[in-house]
């Protein structure tokens, strides 16, 4: 049975925004919600609380704090006897008038106004007390998500050069309440080699994030995390020793997903020993080893294709072969991943067509063993250093990608393009965030109904099966799935099928594509500027 929330406004005060409010996020979080309504009587609230058999009674009051003392006190008393049966009581007023009932201790919880959705929802999720504990807050990818909906899980990206202000950082941003996922980022260093000590170079430690050296530094950061509203952390696969690193994460960070790329990651970026064939089948072992181990896997592939300039389709159809390989290789929970902005320069129509193709593709992957979870983002590279500027693209940007009703934000901080986010800058960025995210929560209009990004979907889709028809025809009879053979996916980027312009001069890739920004969209064009079809651009292996 659900339980019974009843709420109003007493006394004389008829401000009752916040009162509805707070009962929207109730019906959220499963409760059956009764509005009384504006300056109700003290004993109406109380018969209706009897009547209803209320488990929580919310009241209200914003006007003067000395009279609504008094009227607190009033309604204390008339309330003492379903108080002592159990029945909870919530306050809600301005901040003079909240501490004041703080000393009543008759009140549960007390609203100031300045809190957050997803706070309240926490509460009435079964939150309570100014010490809380992990068994409060869900320890897993999936039930945190159920828990917080309908909010998604907001993520952002933390490492800093040394591991006492990476650990501090931690620790104030647990505190702070506002972030549920803390996306470790760890030195390029120790991202490959955390088990090669005699390769680690000096002088590139704290490079790219935390200087993570052994396995307690690992422990360290879990415990930091281990207060405030205890968030998860992640981290990426690494770029050697897999296993081993995957293994590692398990045991000391409780790792809620991995990040794993499919094609990158290795000698064809600089960011890895792997050639690009070894690379794919160390990525698709490890996804393996995750998904044999149900922990959540990221497959962070297409956003590489976008920054790199790779025309819409090319993106999507990345984006299709990681998911594909994901599900191939055991993963049970798959965070499909949206950058938007990248690369910058999309408009917003064009950018949201080219992801809702990306979902009309893998959508029929879904099955009861092949769970997708909606992660979106902002472009890495499309902050201006300007920082008003910035914070305006990140509320813009996410309010955008509210359009997609993600599980995940993957926050990025509006500092990017100056510098590496403080502990207070992730912060700032989670407020403005959740901002952007309560609007869009409250009614956003239905974006995806324009029949011009509809149009685009549609042609992207089309495109983008033709792409993955090509690659089918690279392989011979003899493989089963050329879309997770390594050495048909190795071919594809060989040959060109999947190219970028930034790939130019590259021992892997072709890099002979060109791309232009047409009409608010990433596509191909050939030498005098004028688009071209992916039938046009691959005709060669389509024969």
């Amino acid at each position: 049975m659900k339980k019974t929330v009843i709420a109003a406004a007493i006394g004389e005060c008829v401000h009752v925004a916040g009162v509805h409010h707070f009962l929207r996020l109730a019906e959220a979080a499963g409760w059956k919600t009764i509005f009384l309504g504006p300056a109700v009587p003290i004993d109406l609230i109380l018969s209706t609380a009897r009547k209803e058999k209320a488990d929580l009674v919310g009241i209200s009051y914003r006007l003067t704090p000395e009279t609504g003392e008094r009227l607190l006190g009033d309604f204390a008393e008339a309330a003492d006897e379903l108080h002592s049966q159990g029945v909870r009581f919530a306050f809600g007023g301005t901040p003079p008038l909240a501490e004041r009932a703080a000393k009543m201790n008759f009140f549960e919880k007390i609203f100031e106004g300045g809190e957050s959705a997803d706070e309240v929802l926490a509460y009435l999720k079964g939150q309570s007390g100014d010490a809380p504990s992990a068994d409060q807050f869900p320890q897993s990818t999936a039930q945190r998500i159920h828990w917080k909906a309908p909010f998604p899980l907001l993520r952002h990206h933390f490492g800093l050069p040394t591991m006492q202000d990476t650990l501090s950082g931690i620790e104030q941003i647990a505190d702070a309440r506002v972030l549920d996922v803390i996306s470790l980022g760890i030195d390029q260093d120790a991202q490959e080699n955390f088990f090669h000590p005699e390769r680690q170079d000096p002088r590139r430690k704290g490079a790219g994030g935390v200087p993570v050296r052994s396995r307690e530094d690992y422990l360290a950061l879990y415990a930091a995390s281990r207060r405030g509203n205890y968030p998860l952390l992640r981290t990426y696969s690494g770029t050697d020793d897999f296993i081993r690193l995957a293994e590692l994460y398990k045991e000391t960070i409780h790792i809620a997903w991995s990040a794993i790329p499919l094609f990158w990651f290795n000698q064809m970026d600089g960011r890895g020993p792997w050639d690009l064939q070894g690379s794919i089948e160390q990525h698709q072992q490890v996804m393996a080893w995750y998904g044999s181990h149900q922990i959540p896997v990221e497959l962070n592939e297409p956003h590489h294709w976008g920054m790199r300039d790779a025309p819409d389709v090319i993106f999507v159809v990345s984006a299709y072969l990681a998911a594909y390989n994901a599900r191939a290789f055991g993963v049970q929970d798959y965070i499909a991943q949206f950058m938007f902005n990248s690369p910058p320069g999309l408009s917003d129509a064009m950018d949201l067509a080219k992801m809702l193709a990306i979902q009309e593709l893998i959508e029929p992957l879904r099955s009861p063993n092949f769970r997708i979870w909606v992660q979106t983002r902002t472009g890495l590279l499309s902050y201006p250093l300007e920082v008003a500027a910035a914070r305006a693209h990140l509320a813009a940007s996410i309010y955008l990608q509210m359009a997609l009703k993600p599980h995940i934000i993957h926050i990025v901080g509006h500092t990017e393009a100056h510098h590496a986010a403080t502990a207070q800058d992730v912060i700032e960025a989670c407020r403005m965030a959740r901002r952007a995210i309560e609007n869009a929560v409250q009614g956003a209009p239905d974006m995806t109904a324009d029949p011009i990004i509809q149009e685009r979907v549609s042609k992207l889709v089309s495109e983008a099966r033709i792409t993955l028809q090509a690659i089918q025809g690279l392989s011979s009879g003899q493989i089963t799935d050329p879309l997770i053979d390594p050495a048909t996916l190795t071919k594809t980027v060989n040959l060109g099928i999947l190219d970028a312009p930034q790939l130019e001069n590259n021992a892997f890739a072709r890099g002979t594509i060109k791309t232009n920004i047409l009409q608010g969209s990433c596509q191909t064009v050939n030498s005098l500027g004028s688009p071209v079809d992916e039938q046009e651009r691959l005709k060669t292996f389509l024969d």
